[in-house]
C-alpha cells in the first residue's frame, strides 16, 4: 500500500506535467506549519531557475489542474511559490480504512528480503551485566525486530567474551580458593561433577579479586596467562571449569536479559571462532594479503583517498599470539560459512568506529565476505548521569545493569501504589513492565549515536514523552473498548471509520496515516527513535480526541461504531509500534 504522501505526490507530480513541467518538481511533503495546511509542495521555487519564470507562475496553474480534483479541501499557490495543500477529510478517511484491511496496516515490505546478522550483545562471561552492556542490548534487539517486521530474516547473536585472559584469572582464582578441586589434579582420569563447583555470586566475586591481586603479583600474573594458554590447547581441567563458567553466566545473562525482554538467536562466543582462525591466517598469507611488521602479521588496509590515518589491521602479535582483530575476523569467516549473511550490523560504543573500520576493510581487502555483503557499524553514545558524566552508582563505580532495572521499577512500583488502589503483586507486575518501558523508551526515543542524560524522575513520569505515557494511552484505549462491550455491544462486521467530525478527530487520523511512511524512514535508517517519536505524536493526538470527545456517552450508533473503530485501530498500532521497541503494555496502570 502506498503511503498517503506517495499518493498525494503521484497527483502533485501528473500536474506539474501537464502543466508542461519535470515531475522531479511535485515531491509533496509534510507542512512545515500545520497551522496553514497538512502538506506542501516547494517545486516551484526549484523550478524556477530550471525554466527560467517567476515561481508562482508555475505554481499557480498546476494549482488550477489539481483544484479539479476532488481528494482536496483545500489548495492554493501562495507567494512566492509555495502549493499548500490540505486533503479532505473523505480521502483521509478512506485512506485510514484502507490501511485497516491490509497486513501490517499497508506497511510496503522489503521487495527483496536479506539475511541480516545483528551482533549486539558482547557480555563476558564470569562477569555481571553494568549499565553499558544496556544500549546495545535495547537498540540490538529494536534494530532486529524492525527488520524482521519489514521482511528480512534476522538472526541476533549475544557473541559473548569467554576466551582472553580473564578466563585464565578466573581459573587461577578458584584454584587460589579451592585447591583441592579435581579440576587441578592432571593425574584424574574420571568423569568431572556435573555441578559447577561455584555460585553466580562467586563467580562474580572471584575475577575482580584475581585480576586486582595480579596488578601486584607477577607470579600470578604469569600463572593466569599459562592457564589461559593451556585452556585454548585444550587441557581437560581447565576446559570442564570453563563450561561451568559458561553455564552459570549464560543461565544469569539470560534472566537480566529476559527482564528487558531481549532474545538472541545465538549465544555465540569468541571460542567458537578459534577453529577458524588457523586457515584463515594461511589463507591471508599464501594470498599475499598479510606481511610482516615489527614482527607481527598484519593487512594493510589503509587507501589513498583517506584524509586521516588508519592504522594497519593486526592479525597476529610479534609472539605469534592472536588479538580480538583475529578473532572478529574469524567470527566474520565462520559467519559466512554458517549463515552467508547479506548484511551484519554490530551495535557497541561508538568510540569503537576506527577500530571496526579497520575490521571491515581487512574482510573486504582480503574477499572474506563476498562484493555485495553489507558490514555495518551503529555506534551508540554514553548513557550520563545528570552531571553529564557517565552513570555511575554513588559510591562512583559502575552500576550493575541489574540493580538499574530495579531502581527504575521501585520508584515506578511507588508511584503506581501513589495513585491507585491495586493489590501488591499486581503492582509488581505493573510496575516491572512500565519500569522496563521507562528505562528502554527513555534511551530509545533519543538517536543512537547522541550521548543522553539518565533522569529516573523524568523517564518514569505519567505525563510526557515517556513510556509510561505511552503505555497509560494504550490502557486508556483498553479501558474504553471494555466500557463498550460491558454496554453489550460490538463492532459490526462492516465497520468504518468516519470522515473526521472535529479538528482532534481529523489529527488523530493524519497521526494514524504517517505510519508506513515512519516505519520506511525508521527501516531505512536503523533508527528505533523515530518509531518512538511517532508513539509520542499519536498517543498525543488520541488523548487530545479523547478529551474533547464522549465517545462511550455518545447516542448516534453509528458515529460511536465509527469512533470504536478508529480507536481500535489507534490501539493495534500502539501495541505494533510498542513491540518494534520491545516493551509490554499491562492491562491497567
Amino acid at each position: 500500500m502506498k503511503t498517503i504522501i506517495e499518493l498525494i505526490t503521484e497527483e502533485v507530480k501528473q500536474a506539474f506535467v501537464q502543466s508542461g513541467f519535470d515531475e522531479k518538481y511535485g515531491t509533496v511533503t509534510i507542512s512545515n506549519r500545520p497551522d496553514l495546511c497538512q502538506y506542501q509542495c516547494n517545486g516551484a521555487l526549484a523550478a524556477a531557475k530550471q525554466y527560467r519564470m517567476a515561481p508562482m507562475k508555475i505554481a499557480q496553474p498546476v494549482v488550477e489542474l489539481l483544484q479539479k480534483n476532488n481528494i482536496w479541501s483545500e489548495i492554493t499557490a501562495i507567494m512566492p511559490g509555495f502549493i499548500n495543500i490540505t486533503v479532505s477529510d473523505e480521502f483521509l478517511a478512506d485512506y485510514i480504512n484502507q490501511m485497516r484491511k491490509e497486513e501490517n496496516f499497508g506497511c510496503e515490505k522489503e521487495p527483496n528480503p536479506r539475511t541480516i546478522i545483528i551482533d549486539y550483545g558482547g557480555p563476558n562471561i564470569a562477569k555481571p551485566l553494568h549499565v553499558g552492556h544496556m544500549r546495545s542490548a535495547i537498540i540490538g534487539e529494536s534494530i532486529k525486530r524492525i527488520l524482521r517486521f519489514m521482511g528480512n530474516e534476522v538472526i541476533g547473536d549475544a557473541h559473548l567474551g569467554d576466551w582472553g585472559t580473564q578466563m585464565g584469572l578466573v581459573i587461577a582464582g578458584l584454584r587460589q580458593r579451592k585447591p583441592d578441586l579435581v579440576y587441578f589434579d592432571d593425574s584424574y582420569e574420571g568423569e568431572y561433577p556435573a555441578e559447577a563447583p561455584f555460585t553466580i555470586t562467586e563467580l562474580e566475586e572471584i575475577y575482580p579479586a584475581a585480576s586486582e591481586y595480579s596488578k601486584n603479583n607477577p607470579d600470578f600474573r604469569e600463572e593466569a596467562k599459562h592457564i589461559t594458554y593451556l585452556l585454548q590447547n585444550g587441557h581437560r581441567g581447565y576446559r570442564a571449569i570453563w563450561n561451568h563458567i559458561l553455564e552459570v553466566s549464560i543461565t544469569d545473562l539470560k534472566k537480566v536479559y529476559q527482564r528487558l525482554n531481549v532474545t538472541f538467536d545465538l549465544w555465540k562466543k569468541e571460542s567458537d571462532a578459534q577453529p577458524y582462525i588457523p586457515d584463515m591466517v594461511q589463507y591471508f598469507k599464501d594470498n599475499n594479503y598479510a606481511k610482516i611488521s615489527e614482527g607481527a602479521l598484519v593487512v594493510d588496509v589503509k587507501e589513498e583517498t583517506d584524509t586521516k590515518e588508519i592504522p594497519p589491521c593486526m592479525i597476529l602479535k610479534s609472539d605469534g599470539a592472536t588479538l580480538y582483530n583475529t578473532t572478529d575476523l574469524a567470527t566474520i569467516v565462520e559467519r559466512m560459512k554458517l549463515f552467508a549473511p547479506d548484511r551484519m550490523i554490530y551495535i557497541t560504543d561508538k568510540r569503537q568506529e576506527l577500530y571496526f573500520e579497520t575490521i571491515f576493510r581487512c574482510a573486504r581487502k582480503t574477499k572474506l565476505v563476498k562484493e555485495d555483503t553489507e558490514l555495518n557499524f551503529i555506534g551508540f553514545g554514553t548513557m550520563n548521569g545528570k552531571d553529564g558524566k557517565p552513570f555511575k552508582t554513588r559510591e562512583g563505580g559502575v552500576m550493575r545493569l541489574e540493580n538499574l532495572i530495579k531502581s527504575v521499577t521501585d520508584e515506578v512500583y511507588r508511584k503506581v501504589l501513589e495513585n491507585r488502589s491495586m493489590d501488591e503483586q499486581e503492582a509488581k507486575d505493573v510496575a516491572e513492565k512500565v519500569g522496563v518501558a521507562a528505562l528502554k523508551y527513555g534511551d530509545l526515543s533519543n538517536q543512537v549515536s547522541k550521548d543522553y542524560v539518565f533522569d529516573v524522575e523524568r523517564f518514569t513520569s505519567f505525563e510526557g514523552n515517556t513510556g509510561p505515557y505511552i503505555l497509560y494511552t494504550i490502557v486508556r484505549i483498553k479501558s474504553i473498548l471494555s466500557k463498550y462491550e460491558e454496554m453489550g455491544k460490538k463492532l459490526p462486521d462492516d465497520s468504518v471509520i468516519l470522515p473526521a467530525s472535529s479538528n482532534y478527530e481529523q489529527a488523530l487520523m493524519l497521526e494514524l496515516s504517517k505510519f508506513n511512511e515512519v516505519m520506511d524512514a525508521a527501516y531505512k535508517e536503523t533508527a528505533p527513535n523515530r518509531i518512538c517519536q511517532y508513539l509520542y505524536d499519536l498517543a498525543d493526538a488520541f488523548n487530545s480526541f479523547y478529551h474533547e470527545t464522549k465517545i462511550i456517552a455518545e447516542e448516534d450508533e453509528k458515529q460511536q461504531s465509527s469512533w470504536i473503530t478508529l480507536i481500535t485501530l489507534v490501539l493495534d498500532i500502539l501495541l505494533t509500534c510498542i513491540d518494534l521497541i520491545g516493551i509490554e503494555a499491562p492491562e491497567r496502570m
